[in-house]
Parts: structure tokens; sequence; C-alpha cells
């Protein structure tokens, strides 16, 4: 990760970490790099989500991309998996999203997502910091200012709400059945999603009712969305439907309630799917892609099946990078990031749920049906704050009180020991058949961390 730039953007509390200043200096840096590499006019596209703050970025961005020489094409509100689909179906040079996903509606963050739909390489991003750090060496000469476009060579801004539009049509595009008759229910967090996730499932026939689709620009996944998901359980058992959808702030991840209100995490999804997949012969590698979070019970269950499965690092950028590399088909994350690489090259909670439609009639299963066979084990993650991360994961007692543990739990549990990417935390999680044996092996490691002495105590 760079200074700025995390793995998922640049992104803090509006105003405070990430400032209109910062949203310039990135346009600047863009426009004028892009415009440099090709020679010529640059065509960069930005969407953005509801938050207030998100109009503020979008014009310091537009100034900064055309007093450099670049076109800013505008999809307005809308997700990030459709800026990444625009950016690489129109031949942008690249596409900016402004969102900070689930977070607070005070926080926001600038997504840079490359011509192929992807997140950018570590290398521009590099280059972007420098900039933003006063002085940046390219294209043989060190630029601590970079020159302003003059006369023609200024950029322009275009309205590119039909963009949007061919994203709708686009998945629409991809139901492969008629959902009349069947009730949807759809929790679009005030977010990107409120004016699309609704369009969708109308043209495909559903009977869709909506909550959380009346963004004020300071409600966004306020008690809302994917990171609230009690409301939609509530709102499904209620109105008597037969299955819903929880999108995030950006709409890139995607959760799911069953009929009886039961939640359907992304490990449930990548069962459900990879399984389909699997029976139809259409997975290929015949793997699926999760990270080390993914749940225990989600590797038994695959195990029994006859599924192969890889891990990666936490984080939806290393699940793309490893099923691009090893041609695998899907992967995703526990939150609801899931990857369907055939269709799109990021995270879509769109097109999730629509992909969890598909299973549902073409076995003409309710939801809560398509799941059996998966256990999720119990699960304690305990978060110590310590005073130096890998100090305390390499001390030689905690290695052992680990070990005891691996031992103990054998092949019906796991624990896993890791450093947070950003707070100096070292993060222990035991996953078991019983709460208790949860309890008591991650406080068979806490406390050795905190009799050696690493604990940071307040």
């Amino acid at each position: 990760m760079g200074k700025y730039f995390g793995t998922d953007g640049f992104r803090g509390e509006a105003n405070v970490t990430l400032t209109a200043d910062h949203a310039y200096k990135i346009g600047r840096f863009l426009g004028w790099y892009y415009s440099k590499k090709k020679n010529g006019e640059a065509k960069v596209v930005i969407g953005k989500d509801t938050r207030r703050s998100s109009y503020m970025f979008e014009y310091s961005l537009i100034a900064g991309l055309t007093a450099s020489g670049a076109d800013a094409y505008m999809l307005h509100v809308t997700t990030t998996p459709s800026v990444a689909y625009i950016a690489r179906v129109d031949d942008f040079d690249c596409g900016i999203m402004i969102s900070a996903s689930h977070n607070p509606y005070y926080d926001n963050g600038i997504k840079l997502i490359n011509s192929d739909g992807e997140k950018m390489d570590e290398t521009t991003i590099s280059y972007i910091e420098d900039y933003l750090d006063g002085k940046v060496e390219l294209f043989g000469e060190t630029w601590t200012e970079i020159p302003f476009a003059t006369k023609e060579k200024i950029g322009r801004t275009v309205d590119y709400v039909s963009g949007r539009n061919r994203y709708i049509g686009y998945l629409i595009s991809l139901g492969l059945y008629s959902f009349k008759g069947v009730k949807v229910g759809l929790d679009c967090a005030n977010g990107s999603s409120w004016q699309i996730a609704k369009s969708v499932f109308d043209a495909l026939g559903a009977k869709t009712y909506v909550i959380n689709a009346q963004p004020n620009g300071c409600n966004i996944n306020e008690n809302a969305g994917s990171t609230h998901i009690e409301n939609l359980q509530k709102f499904v058992v209620e109105n008597g439907l037969d299955v819903g959808f929880a999108y995030d702030g950006d709409a890139d991840r995607c959760l799911c309630v069953d009929e009886k209100g039961n939640v359907v995490t992304g490990d449930h999804i990548l069962y459900i799917y990879g399984k389909y997949m699997h029976e139809r012969g259409k997975l290929v590698t015949n793997t699926v892609v999760t990270t080390v979070m993914s749940n225990f019970g989600l590797y038994k269950a695959f195990d029994k099946a006859g599924i192969d499965y890889a891990k990666t690092a936490v984080g939806d950028k290393y699940v793309y990078e490893y099923m691009k590399e090893n041609g695998c088909r899907i992967g995703g994350e526990q939150s609801g990031h899931i990857i369907f690489i055939k269709y799109a090259s990021t995270g879509d909670g769109i097109l999730t749920s629509l992909k969890l439609m598909e299973v549902m009639m073409a076995k003409k299963m309710p939801m809560s049906k398509l799941y059996e066979g998966l256990k999720i084990y119990p699960q304690l993650l305990v978060n110590i704050r310590v005073k130096d991360k890998t100090k305390a994961q390499n001390d030689i007692d905690v290695q052992n009180a680990v070990k005891e543990v691996e031992q103990a739990l054998g092949d019906s549990g796991r624990i896993l020991v890791r450093e947070s990417g950003t707070e100096p935390l070292v993060r222990v999680m035991v996953e078991a058949e019983t709460h208790e044996e949860c309890e008591k092996y991650v406080y068979k490691v806490i406390d050795v961390i905190k009799e050696k002495g690493h604990e940071v105590t307040l």
C-alpha cells in the first residue's frame, strides 16, 4: 500500500484527510499523464456515489483533468462496477469512482480504474503519490509542477449518462430467466444502486420491493445496506418476500437474505454458485478463489463437493489478481465482493444478485435450499493492540501457542493470526464447532501475547 492510496483507493474523511485539493491534483496528474502518453487528448470517465462531498470531489477532479487537457465524461451517480465496465468497453484511458464504499457519509474516496476496467496498477499510483508530494520523475524529466493545457488543448466535460444506461442494459442482457412472479426485496443503502437495481429487476419481470433508496447526501449506509443486513431480514419476513439483496454504498458488494430471513454471506454465495458451475461443467480449473477470512465450513463443503479452492490475502484486489493469473472463473470475499470474471473485472453487487436469481430459477428451489450442505462454523475474531506487530507475531512463545491450538483443533477448526494492514493490531481468529471452543482457543493465544508484554496498555 502507498502513502495515500490503499488497496481500494485514496480514502479518508472529506476535507480532513482527503481534500478537494487532493482531488484537483489527482485530476491534474491523470489528465497530463495520459495526454502525454498518447500524444493527444485523453479520455477519462467519472462516476460518484450519493455522498454530499461527492459533488465537490467530482468538480475538483474535472477541473484538474480539463486543465491538463483531458476530456472528462460524467456518468453522475452510479456504481463502481459500472465505471469499470464503461472504462473497458468504451476505450477510456482510465476511470475514476468517487466513493468510500461502506464507510459513513462524511468519508469519501477516489478509486482509480485502468482502461481494462481493473484497479489501477501500483506503478501509476506511485507516480500520483510522488506528484502529490511535490515531485515526480517521468518521461526522462523531473517535474515539480506539470504544464497546463492552453488554447484548443484545454479539455471539456461530456454528459455521459448514456454510458450508465448501457451498463443497465448490459446487466439486463445477462438475465437468462424471467423473474415473473418472484417477490424480490432490494436494500440500496441510500447509495449508488438506488436508481439502477430496481430498473434491472423490474425489466426482468420481478415484483420489486425497495428500501433505503432516498439518498439525501448524509444517509448513505446509515442503518442500511449490506453492513446493516438486519433491516432487510425484517423486511423480507414481514412482506413475505422470496429473497432479498443488500448492496453497499457503491454497490460493488452484495449480501442476500433468504425467504426465511437468514443471512446469505459471501461464503454462501461462493458455495451456491461455485457448486452450480461445477454441476454444469462450467467451473474452469475446478477452483473457487477465496480469501483467508472465508469460513472453515466453506472449505469442508467444497471438499465434500469435489471442488478445489485457493486462498488469497484479504482484499478483492488480490482475489481478482489470482483469478486472472490462474484462469479461475469465480472468487470473492465473505463480505460480499464476488467476482464473476467472465462478466466483470470487479465485484458487482447487482450482477451477484442476478447470478443468485439464476440459480434459484434454474433449480426451481428457494434460496434456503441452495446452500444446504454448507455448515458455517462459529467464528471469533479478537484484535489486540500491540507495540510491534511483527515482534508479537514472531515471538516464539506466541508461535508455540498457535501451534498448540492448531494441534488441538485438528481438522475440526482452524486458527488464523495476522497483522492489521492499517492499525497496530494483531488479529486472532478461531473457527471451531462451538462458540466455547472459539473463545477458549482465541484467548489461549491472546493471553500469551499479553504475558510477553506485547500489548499496548493505556
